[in-house]
């Protein structure tokens, strides 16, 4: 039986490049790459690792066919954050709707919380986004996410638009 949970929906958006401090680089190893048509079972290990903790579930019941669809799409760009070597974030620009990039998804699995990484990941993928030529960012969170995320959104220069309440399916194991 599935089980849903209300939450609240924060739009976010930026509508020019934010001019920001350059993030301190963090003292690890990392490296920020873009995969390019990745496996959708490489896609799936991300999806979950990062985003079973706040219940990621758009994604989870698409079949490989269907996955494989959005996330081989020429304007849709996924960047893999690595941190000694190991996937640590994963972030998801989607700019089928030219004039708007959307982060479709942004996170850190829960080992590398707390060290600096999400600030240094989420301004270098706002970089590469806005480099892509959209005319606004936007992004949306809910009450179920890292309660860092709307904070650290707002501080790089997302502006919340609307807000509303919806209903989310929880993940059961």
């Amino acid at each position: 039986m599935t089980r849903t949970v209300e939450v609240v929906i924060t739009y976010l958006e930026q509508k020019e490049r934010p001019v920001l401090p350059t993030p301190p680089r963090p003292l690890c190893k990392v490296a920020l790459l873009r995969a390019e048509k990745p496996p959708t079972h490489f896609y799936r290990y991300l999806y979950n690792a990062i985003g079973k903790p706040y219940n990621w579930v758009s994604r989870r019941h698409l079949s490989d066919e269907a996955l494989a669809k959005i996330i081989h799409d020429p304007d849709v760009y996924i960047y893999v954050l690595y941190v000694n070597g190991a996937p640590a974030g994963m972030a998801e620009v989607d700019l089928r709707e030219r004039k708007t990039a959307e982060l479709k998804f942004f996170g850190l699995a829960p080992e590398f919380h707390g060290r600096g990484l999400g600030r240094y990941f989420l301004a270098n993928v706002i970089d590469l986004a806005w480099a892509l030529g959209p005319e606004r960012l936007r992004l949306e969170t809910c009450t179920l996410d890292h309660p860092a995320a709307l904070p650290l959104y707002q501080k790089l220069g997302f502006v919340p638009v609307d807000q509303r309440k919806g209903l989310v399916e929880l993940i059961e194991d």
